[in-house]
């Protein structure tokens, strides 16, 4: 019998795939494809402390083996969220979900995390650095290690529930960061986060997207992210959720092989709802063809046949 748990800083997931934030909403919408209780757990949209509309439309452009998105973080606030979102959810999911969190200061994230962090549905925070640091000339909080590390900071001091920093691939060296992330506190890593893209409508010659750029997502992406998972998995010892261009129960293993603990779809729910749900159902069949019982003995396999275990 495959056993497909994992471990993920003391709290245990009957398998390991994810729904990322963004890509989910709030899960309410996939609970009336099918049964959401089936997934390992899932991150739920990027929340801020206050509500947001978003970016001006068109924010969705396609490309080849991917999509580029400019959402801008629309979503309905925390106390929203908290009063009404956590109830519904609750009817319809019987696990504890991820929270995953933006802000556009250190004290938002702060704010938004302490909130979060006293909900008994919230079994870990994702905090995504991704975001711009509108006091810093809007340049985003996770392209350099010491701003990703204040928020790690400012975070861990108002929170008891694990936190895990969701980082951006659009730095120079994203094990600098990872490793500061480590310094000041994480209790684990998520990445990566989109790649920074454009399109450019020919007839128009003007860019696709309004707000002229998105994050880059999809199967495109998926060898960046692999690698990036396993450079940082070597340099720390923290558990990792492993995403990027993620789409079947091969690059669940493939990611876990990197180092990642757990592992996160995204893009693939938007033109699959059913993916998650078909990788979970064949996670056993591919695990019995590739001669794996247990898949925390595959975190990190791939690293020269050391296996370390970052999921404590």
């Amino acid at each position: 019998m495959a056993d497909t748990r994992v471990s993920l800083s003391g709290w245990t997931l009957d398998n390991p795939v994810i729904p990322a934030s963004g890509t989910f909403g709030y899960g309410l919408e996939f609970a009336e494809l099918y049964d959401i209780d089936c997934l390992g757990t899932f991150s739920f949209k990027g929340t801020t402390l206050e509500p947001r509309f978003g970016n001006p439309t068109p924010r969705i452009a396609e490309c080849p083996a991917g999509m580029l998105n400019s959402v801008g973080l629309q979503n309905p606030g925390v106390e929203s969220v908290i009063a009404e979102t956590l109830p519904a959810l609750k009817k319809v999911f019987h696990k504890k979900v991820i929270a995953n969190v933006s802000g556009f200061s250190v004290d938002e994230y702060a704010a938004v995390c302490a909130r979060l962090d006293r909900e008994e549905q919230v079994g870990l925070l994702e905090v995504n650095v991704s975001c711009p640091n509108v006091r810093h000339g809007g340049m985003s909080f996770g392209t350099t290690p010491e701003a990703a590390a204040e928020v790690t900071r400012a975070v861990k001091a108002v929170t008891r529930k694990p936190v895990y920093i969701k980082l951006s691939p659009n730095v120079t060296d994203i094990v600098a960061v990872a490793v500061a992330c480590e310094k000041a506190g994480a209790d684990g890593l998520s990445l990566i986060n989109t790649l920074l893209g454009m399109r450019i409508d020919l007839r128009r010659r003007r860019p696709v997207i309004a707000n002229t750029m998105g994050g880059l997502s999809g199967r495109a992406i998926f060898p960046v992210a692999l690698r990036m998972v396993y450079q940082v998995y070597e340099a720390v010892d923290l558990p990792v959720m492993g995403m990027g261009g993620v789409a079947s129960a091969e690059d669940v293993l493939e990611m876990m092989l990197a180092g990642a603990t757990a592992v996160q779809i995204g893009a693939a729910n938007l033109t699959d709802p059913y993916v998650c749900r078909d990788v979970v159902r064949d996670l056993p069949a591919v695990m019995e063809k590739y001669g794996v019982t247990n898949l925390t003995d595959m975190i990190g396999g791939a690293h020269h046949g050391q296996r370390r275990h970052h999921s404590l």
